[in-house]
């Protein structure tokens, strides 16, 4: 059931024009737009993003695995193996408590049985193509192939009160925001929800061997903000949420708070995970609080408005009680301006105090390009703005710089590297 509200006659921030050139309330800045250079990867000087909500068909369904169901429906499928059924709360807490699918290490089992169950309910899914490390160990990115040939990332990250990490729900995206190099790799297809699972047990393993700086560790967080928009692989993403936050043997039993989920702003998708009855972390990708900018910038901006979204936003924070994260990547002299900063704290308090939270994000630098970062100074003015006028606002720690830590970057390199040998 859809929560609504009366807002009544809620005073709303006065609209802000702005031409081509530096902006009106801001004299001297350049405005820069995202059509003044080719979209970030593009392989032509004419390229311009196209949005897509098509899922492309798969080249092949990928193998039937025990994260794809829940503990009934794995149960079902060993019954009609001719497997005890029972066998399956086994398997899941091996694979949900042990991080492992490997039957040798199943000496709970019988012998003559480990590997038929595991063939039948843990098939390979993932293989690791190519992993670099940054942040003196404390930082691992990994690309994987999968069982089609495609490939997708993810980022394991720890911190000093938690070890993170950032998963795939895509190859590819369909959302074209030009400053992301998978914006502009088009959508190949949805990951499974066990492709998407497959990536946080292997995280969860590594974390528990001691494979990152500072010894062993518990995997604490998890967050959709690799390749892909998590939106459009809905149902198999809210499949994966499950195994995420269920208890054993169903999941991992991560807390939902410190699972989050992005968006671009697909407006009735966050509607209906507000829906779902699990409360985690919406995170909002914004970059921009004008739509004249977000339409270029954000290519789904032309479907929903900004005002639009952010109702939806705060729908989801007074439906689940958690409040939302709103990531701005801050883009040198094209978002970046203090009068963007005042206009987005004005809409944001708009519409009530305390439930949002805004991420700042120091672009990679390229340089050269208009899709570098801000000048410190700029950063600074733009989040004490926002911090002036009561919006809780932390920069976001940028992790993997010198490894191509943005989603898409890794993939695109070895790519490249590829063809370059053939």
């Amino acid at each position: 059931m859809r929560i609504t509200h009366d807002r009544g006659h809620r005073p709303r921030p006065a609209p802000i024009v702005i031409g081509r050139g530096p902006a009106a309330p801001e004299p001297g800045r350049v405005q820069v737009r995202p059509t003044d250079q080719p979209p970030e990867g593009a392989t032509s000087p004419d390229a311009r993003p196209r949005l897509s909500f098509a899922v492309p068909a798969a080249r092949g369904k990928a193998p039937r695995h025990l994260a794809d169901l829940d503990l009934r429906g794995r149960k079902a499928a060993l019954k009609e193996a001719g497997l005890p059924a029972f066998r399956a709360d086994q398997l899941s807490r091996h694979y949900f408590t042990r991080f492992t699918r490997d039957a040798a290490d199943m000496t709970d089992l019988p012998a003559g049985l480990r590997d038929q169950l595991s063939a039948e309910l843990l098939p390979d899914l993932i293989h690791k193509v190519r992993v670099l490390r940054a942040d003196q160990g404390r930082t691992m990115k990994h690309l994987w192939e999968l069982h089609d040939g495609v490939r997708v990332e993810s980022v394991l990250m720890r911190y000093k009160d938690r070890t993170t990490l950032c998963v795939s729900s895509q190859a590819g995206c369909g959302m074209a925001c030009p400053f992301c190099a998978t914006g502009q790799m088009g959508l190949t297809r949805n990951l499974s929800a066990a492709e998407i699972v497959e990536q946080v047990r292997h995280a969860a393993q590594a974390s528990a061997a001691g494979t990152l700086t500072d010894g062993p560790a518990r995997l604490s967080n998890v967050v959709f903000m690799g390749m892909g928009e998590p939106m459009i692989n809905y149902k198999n993403v809210v499949a994966a949420l499950h195994r995420l936050i269920d208890p054993s043997p169903e999941g991992f039993g991560l807390s939902a708070r410190a699972i989050t989920v992005s968006t671009v702003g697909l407006v009735p998708l966050i509607r209906k995970l507000a829906t779902e009855g699990m409360p985690v972390t919406l995170a909002v990708s914004l970059h921009a609080p004008d739509d004249e900018l977000r339409d270029e910038l954000i290519p789904v901006n032309s479907k929903w408005k900004v005002g639009e979204l952010l109702d939806a936003a705060y729908d989801y924070f007074r439906a689940t009680g958690r409040r939302v994260s709103i990531e701005y990547a801050l883009i040198k002299d094209m978002n970046d301006h203090a009068w963007r900063a005042q206009r987005l704290a004005d809409e944001l308090c708009s519409r009530g105090r305390g439930w949002a939270h805004v991420n700042p994000i120091p672009l990679n630098p390229t340089p050269g390009s208009i899709w570098t970062c801000s000048e410190p100074d700029v950063q600074d003015l733009f989040v004490d703005t926002l911090r002036r006028a009561g919006i809780t606002t932390t920069v976001r720690d940028t992790r993997g710089s010198d490894i191509e830590g943005a989603c898409g970057q890794l993939a695109t390199e070895v790519l490249h590297q590829e063809r370059a040998r053939t």
